[in-house]
This record gives structure tokens, C-alpha cells and sequence, in this order.
């Protein structure tokens, strides 16, 4: 075939045109295939990559014998499509059946009271609305916030008209993004809005969730952390809310100050990711569950850990710990103090 009709041929249809030469040849590799119809590296590059995404042909493609029958991958897709699928529901029955044991009577009849500890799941988002009204003329103490995202334009001057109301009050807030907000134009004027009103900001790699806490009373967040229009779970009583706070705490200590580059809090060299691992380490939580907090494998914490222990020059995790513990990398931030 000439190279006028090789070029002629594009995306799926170069795919297509390889894997039909592999057909014809059974004898001939991917690159005697690719020579034939005088594709570019790219090109076979792509083609490749196609050829493996649609089950074809195996990644590492080297000779026509390794070619799929279409009916054959077909199956094969729809196998693996319906593993997935029984995966994700066998998920979601998990964490159906957690959070029917979460809101019901085993957690109401444990050992806080039933006046201490109260859970509600709400669908309907004007009534979250509400509850946050609610919050801003109740709460005493302080307000501990996480984003995951960018504000909504709507919601910036009620959210700008919460933060006068507690300051004129005294109430500490904190607030915490996702790193990637600051590239907002809108958002970065919010947030300098929010700091002249004295909000303590931070800004982080690694924001688990979206989240609302208030005198380690009360509790705002999402059934499903990774689905921000899920129903809310709003909860009151510190047996509950105190946990979620831990969980703040750690994600705090590891974000960066607003207006300051990350790595500048602390001289140690660590990421954030590095620092929420250190503190997680130190907190006796093991790996799995530190990997599902930064929402990344468990090689990846392996490897964060590793890279914490080399930075400490320590031989062992818990030399790792007590190293840290001597810098003052574990120490807590309660002492600060500031208005929302």
C-alpha cells in the first residue's frame, strides 16, 4: 500500500487497517504490519494503544499470532464490563448496609447516649442551605471547613456575609481548598475577601472531602466523598463529630499557609502528602487507611513513607516518628487562634 493511502487512513481507521494486515499475515509482526502501510512512530504508537484499549491485541504487541478475534474481544470486553459493574454494586451495597448501621440503632444504641449522638441523612439541598443558616447564628466556638472545589459565584457573598457575622462574634473559622482553587481568578479574590475578614486559610494538595464542623457538635458531609451531589450526612454529638475533626486536624497540619509557597511551613523538605503520612503514621493508623484519607494506593504510601524515613534519615518508621516527634514536625496548631 502506498503512503498516499497510508495517510489517507486516520485514527481508528489506521487501527483498523493494522490489525486487518495482522489478520492477512498471521505470520507477520506489528512493526512488518506498520512498515507495509508506512506509519510514522506516532502513528504506531496510536495505533497500538488502540488496538490494546479495544482488547485487539495485548499491550506489548509483537507478531500477528497475538491478534484477538473481534468476537473474541467483544466478549471479553463485556466480561470485564460486567465484573466492574457487580464490583461497584457490591461496593455500594457495603457502604448501603455501613451507613443504615451508621444512621440507625447500632450506632444510637453504643455507648454515647441517644441524646448525645443524632444522624440524618438529607437529599434535598435547600434544606442543607438551611442548616448552615442555622449554623451561623448557633455556633459558640469555632468552624472548621474543607472544599474541594472552587465556591460557587452565587454562593460567594452569603458565604462572605457568614464570615462578618462570626467575626463580629468571635468564632474562629478555618477553611481549607484544593491547591488548584488558587488558579481561579474569582476564587482568588474570594479568598483574599475571606482573609482580610480574618478566616484562617489553607490551601492543599490532598482535600478528602467536602465537610463543614462546628464546636465538635455538629457535622456536614457527603454519603459519598467522591460524588459532591450526593445526600448530605448531617450529624450532632461529639462521639461522632470528634472524629471527623481528627480527620481535619490531619489534612490541616499538612496543607500550606494562604499566601505562602507549599514546604515553606516547616523547613523540613516534606510535601504534603509526605507531612499527612508522617502524621497519620504517628497516629498509630495503618496503611490502608491512610491510603484511602490521601485517596491513593498502597504503594503510594509505601513509597511516601519510604521517602519521609530518607528524609529523616531514619532507618525504621518509628525512628521516622520520634525524629519527627524532636523537630516539632507533630506538633499541633490549636494554639492559633483567629475569627471567621
Amino acid at each position: 500500500m502506498s503512503r498516499n493511502a497510508a495517510v489517507s487512513r486516520v485514527g481508528s481507521e489506521q487501527a483498523l487497517a493494522v490489525y486487518q494486515e495482522l489478520r492477512a499475515r498471521p505470520d507477520a509482526s506489528f512493526d512488518e504490519a506498520a512498515d507495509r502501510l508506512e506509519l510514522t512512530a506516532e502513528e504506531r504508537r496510536r495505533c497500538r494503544g488502540e488496538l490494546a484499549s479495544l482488547g485487539l491485541a495485548p499491550s506489548d504487541l509483537d507478531g500477528g499470532r497475538s491478534v484477538v478475534e473481534p468476537d473474541v474481544a467483544l466478549l471479553r470486553l463485556l466480561r470485564r464490563e460486567r465484573d466492574r459493574l457487580q464490583e461497584r454494586l457490591a461496593a455500594t451495597s457495603r457502604a448501603h448496609t455501613a451507613l443504615e448501621a451508621l444512621a440507625g440503632p447500632f450506632l444510637r444504641a453504643g455507648a454515647a447516649p441517644r441524646s448525645e449522638v443524632e444522624v440524618e441523612i438529607v437529599t434535598d439541598p435547600q434544606r442543607v442551605l438551611r442548616e448552615l443558616t442555622e449554623l451561623t447564628g448557633s455556633v459558640r466556638t469555632a468552624v472548621h471547613v474543607m472544599h474541594t472545589g472552587s465556591v460557587r459565584r452565587e454562593d460567594m457573598a452569603a458565604e462572605l456575609e457568614r464570615d462578618r457575622s462570626r467575626a463580629a462574634r468571635g468564632v474562629r473559622v478555618r477553611a481549607m481548598y484544593s491547591r488548584r482553587v488558587g488558579t481561579v481568578p474569582e476564587m482568588t479574590q474570594h479568598l483574599a475577601d475571606r482573609a482580610a475578614l480574618g478566616v484562617e486559610l489553607r490551601l492543599s494538595a490532598v482535600v478528602p472531602m467536602n465537610m463543614v464542623l462546628a464546636d465538635e457538635n455538629f457535622a456536614l458531609l457527603p454519603t459519598d466523598p467522591h460524588d459532591p451531589d450526593s445526600p448530605t450526612i448531617l450529624a450532632r454529638g461529639p462521639g461522632l463529630v470528634r472524629s471527623y475533626l481528627a480527620l481535619y486536624e490531619y489534612c490541616w497540619q499538612a496543607a500550606a499557609r494562604y499566601g505562602e509557597e507549599p514546604g515553606e511551613n516547616g523547613g523540613d523538605g516534606l510535601s504534603d502528602q509526605q507531612r499527612a503520612a508522617l502524621h497519620m503514621l504517628a497516629s498509630g493508623i495503618k496503611d490502608e487507611q491512610i491510603a484511602r484519607s490521601l485517596g491513593v494506593s498502597l504503594r503510594t504510601v509505601s513509597r511516601l513513607l519510604s521517602e519521609v524515613m530518607q528524609e529523616l534519615g531514619a532507618a525504621s518508621r518509628f525512628e521516622a516518628g520520634v525524629k519527627a516527634a524532636r523537630l516539632g514536625l507533630l506538633d499541633g496548631e490549636g494554639s492559633e487562634h483567629g475569627t471567621w
